[in-house]
């Protein structure tokens, strides 16, 4: 067993943010043993798998795109 899986079984795990992907949905790594997770649909915290890091990259993506259209849509509107 490692030393650092060790660790987070005795004390718990150390989760830090790593990835703001929308204002409700973030991803979080363990600064110890490196485990992630992300929020669900629900708003609980479970494991990034490889399916869940894609529906986050497409959240964040939609999530972009439409910020920015509503940036754009701010500026035209103060310019007029």
């Amino acid at each position: 067993m490692k030393p650092t899986k060790l660790y987070c079984d005795l004390f718990g795990h150390n989760y830090k943010l790593t990835k703001k992907v929308t204002n409700h949905v973030k991803e979080y790594t363990c600064s110890c043993c490196k485990k992630q997770l992300t929020t669900s649909s629900n708003g609980k915290l479970t494991e990034l798998t490889a399916k869940r890091q894609e529906i986050n990259l497409a959240l964040e993506r939609i999530y972009n795109n439409r910020m920015m259209r509503l940036q754009q849509k701010l500026i035209s509107s103060s310019i007029y």
